[in-house]
């Protein structure tokens, strides 16, 4: 990962570097179309391959893979020096039973109590991400100025 300087705050992340860090995670929000309204969830996913697959429960997100509605998947990370943000945009697809199995062979388990026997995968169409250095040390008014 480049590391973003004073000059270029703000740098790409290549698609392996995307990949990485969304490996490394899994806590992130689904952001969703239905009809006219657009919906956004924390769910809890793991990688499996080149997509990324979550538990539900019916509802909006199973409705959702159901229309085959665009969805975008956001994870991000920061602390006082430095962040980061990754965008996996595509498609959702419900599992058939007979796939199911790859979510459990990858430990994926809600984090809350409830039961949620569908799995969901979403296949990315692009994943995108950048590193931004911060400064928040001193006012948005001084940092234009310069």
């Amino acid at each position: 990962m480049r590391t973003p300087t004073m000059d270029e705050p703000v740098q790409p992340l290549e698609a392996q570097e995307c990949w990485e860090l969304l490996e490394g995670e899994e806590f992130g929000r689904l952001a969703y179309r239905l009809v006219d309204e657009v919906h956004i969830v924390p769910i809890n996913y793991v990688v499996d391959g080149g997509s990324v697959l979550f538990r539900t429960a019916s509802g909006n997100k199973l409705l959702a893979a159901a229309l085959h509605s665009d969805v975008a998947l956001e994870i991000d990370w920061h602390d006082d020096t430095a962040a980061w943000s990754v965008v996996a945009r595509g498609h959702l697809q419900q599992l058939e039973e007979d796939q199911e199995h790859r979510a459990d062979d990858l430990s994926l388990h809600p984090w809350v109590p409830t039961l949620k026997y569908d799995v969901v995968e979403l296949v990315p169409e692009t994943v995108t991400g950048r590193h931004f250095r911060l400064q928040r040390d001193r006012p948005d008014h001084e940092l234009v100025d310069r």
